[in-house]
Parts: structure tokens; sequence; C-alpha cells
């Protein structure tokens, strides 16, 4: 595969301190009080002002750890508990992350595409490590999703899922961007777009793909899935096949490109149209998975074996990958990874600290159905 390019707080003096009392290590004596305990009997208890107490209680980085565990062990010594609801209502904050993932034409009608359930698990188990909650929503693209979740204040940040013609989703992405919303999304990292974007290697995962199907001794290979700025991430892999062919001496043909949208459906059509059109092929690289599965039937119906008559590869590795006959070939997207950098960089924004798109590497999974 190509080598591609990729793209201490500061100290607080502590103020208002109080007078300590005989006690445990580390911690003075108990107070005597009526009632419940307050954050301001902690400080009292531990020796330092109530903001210190409260930024220590809500695990804030400006509180050295000498001092969180004092302020801990004051805290436990007073069978104090913190109020979640409370303290987050004084910080403007809900304690909870949104997980909007955007509607797909899929055949079982669940529209969310099979590779962001990967992701979707990943996503869940990080936010839950950070203790926060997950809101997971269902948009349509119609829909005014930019401004719905902005205005109601129901979570602290958004991670985008899917966003079918990036175009129409960019103009929302601005809109985010202007009423000061943190968000993060998958999707083609782009320069000088709105926000910040993780997304795999598309370029490299395009060009592995072809380099390995020219080493299996293919020369005519066509391109299933739209190659324009519309899909920037199909376009992406369009090119890095491109450029193997290229460095390969081979001219590319347009008409062996065929557009598809990341359907089993839209593959079967596409590959229907490639077989009728009467040009010459060895082998098919789909933009997705699930493309190249419904090329696969198509390749079938009219009579043709893969890989013997026609090499496949796919892209993100879903789990039905490694299941169809013969097994894909395809590109594995790291989800696990990608969920924890989405959830790790929202928070991030949400402190106030510099976050940086990223490009994440991608790996090639070689099966049965390139093998010729």
């Amino acid at each position: 595969m190509p080598q591609c390019k990729r793209r201490q707080p500061p100290k607080t003096a502590s103020i208002g301190h109080r007078p300590r009392h005989a006690g445990v290590q580390g911690v003075p004596g108990a107070l005597r009080m009526k009632g419940k305990p307050t954050s301001i009997d902690i400080a009292h208890l531990a020796g330092v002002s109530q903001a210190t107490v409260s930024r220590a209680l809500r695990g804030s980085p400006l509180v050295n750890e000498e001092t969180r565990l004092r302020i801990q062990a004051a805290a436990d010594q007073l069978n104090y508990t913190l109020d979640k609801n409370a303290s987050n209502l004084r910080r403007m904050y809900s304690g909870t992350l949104a997980l909007l993932i955007f509607e797909d034409p899929t055949a079982d009608e669940s529209h969310i595409n099979p590779f962001f359930l990967s992701m979707l698990g990943s996503i869940t188990r990080a936010c839950a490590r950070q203790g926060y909650d997950l809101l997971i929503s269902f948009q349509q693209l119609s829909h005014d999703w930019h401004a719905d979740f902005a205005d109601s204040k129901k979570a602290d940040g958004i991670i985008l899922l899917g966003y079918g013609d990036y175009l129409p989703h960019r103009d929302k992405l601005e809109k985010l961007v202007a009423q000061g919303t943190r968000f993060v999304r998958w999707g083609a990292v782009l320069p000088g777009q709105p926000g910040v974007s993780f997304g795999c290697d598309n370029f490299c995962g395009g060009h592995a793909v072809a380099e390995h199907l020219l080493q299996r001794g293919c020369r005519r290979i066509a391109f299933l899935g739209d190659a324009s700025s519309h899909y920037p991430e199909f376009f992406e892999r369009y090119r890095g096949y491109a450029h193997a062919l290229t460095q390969a001496g081979l001219a590319v043909d347009p008409a062996l490109q065929e557009n598809a949208e990341s359907t089993e459906q839209s593959g079967h059509q596409a590959m229907r149209l490639l077989i009728a059109r009467a040009v010459d092929f060895d082998a098919v690289f789909a933009a997705s998975d699930l493309i190249a599965i419904g090329a696969m039937r198509a390749i079938h119906d009219h009579g043709l074996r893969v890989p013997e008559d026609v090499a496949l590869a796919g892209f993100d590795d879903i789990a039905t990958a490694s299941f169809v006959n013969p097994p894909l070939t395809t590109v594995m997207q790291d989800t696990r990874q990608a969920g924890e950098m989405l959830v790790d960089s929202l928070l991030g924004l949400i402190r106030g600290e510099p976050v940086e798109s990223e490009v994440l590497p991608v790996k090639l999974m070689v099966r049965r159905s390139s093998l010729r």
C-alpha cells in the first residue's frame, strides 16, 4: 500500500483556604453538621475553596491529583453525594452526546448503512467510559436537523454519521459552525471543510485495491460508484484506483466507470448497465461492499463466475463481506478506533480544547473473490 501523508493546563493559585483541623491523613477532622453536607462543608474540611471543590468533583484538569484526592476523601468522610443533574444545570451541560445517523436507501428499509452499525457499538462504549449518555436519533436528510439539536440544547455536542449528497450537507455544516454548535463527523476529510471531520484513507484504500487486482493479472478494471464531488469518499477511492492504473501504464477508460449509490440494488443495476454496454472488463472495484454484493449477483445472473471470469473487490469490510460466496476482498476501516476518536474529540471540543481533523489508515482484506 502506498505511503500517504497524514494529516499543561495553567496552574491556579488556591484562594479562600480555611483553617484545617486534625483528622485522618491528608484530610482534616470531620465537622459536626446538621442536615445534608454541601460543597461548602467539603471545602472547609479539605482546606480549599468551594470553587476548587466544584472543579475537582467535575473532573477539571485545573485541580492537581493531590488536591483532588484530598477533596474526594473529605467528600467520602461527609457521605457527600454529587447531584449530577444540579451540577450539569449550573454548568449548562446535559451530560449527553447526540448521535445523528442519516438515512440510506437500504433493502430492509432500516435506512441505516450496515457499516455504521459497527461504529455505533464503539461510540456507545466510548461514551459509557467517559460517563456520558448517548442520544441516538435517525434523521432524514430533508429535515432541518442542523437547527433542531443546536437550538433544543438536548446534547452538549453532536456526532454525525452519513450524509448522502455532500454538497447540500456542507451548507448545513456551515450553519452549525455559525451557531457555535460543537460537532464532529465521520466522512471525507477535505481541505477547508466546516468543523472537525474524521475519515479513513480512501485514496490509499482505492489504490491498494487496484494495485492488488493488477498484481492478479487484471488489466480492464471497472469502477462502480459515483466519482464526483457529490460523494467525496467514493471520489477519493476512484482517484486512488485511477492513480494505480496510471502508475501501471494503463489508461483510465471512462466507459469502465458506472455510478452507483451504496446499496445492493444500485450495485446490481450498475453492473447490469456495465455488462449491457458490451465493454471488455476482467475485474470490478466497487466503492462499497453493498455495491459489490449487488454486482456479484448481477455477474452470476449473466452466467459469469467470480473470480474465474471477473475478479471483484469492495470497500468497508461490513460483516456480510466474509460470508458471501465467494468471500469478498475489501478494504477494512477500523470502526472501533473511529468511534473512540469521534467521542474523545467531541469531548475535547466541549472542554474548549483544540481538535483537528484526522485521516485513519485502512487495511486490504484479501479473500477469494479477487483470487483468479
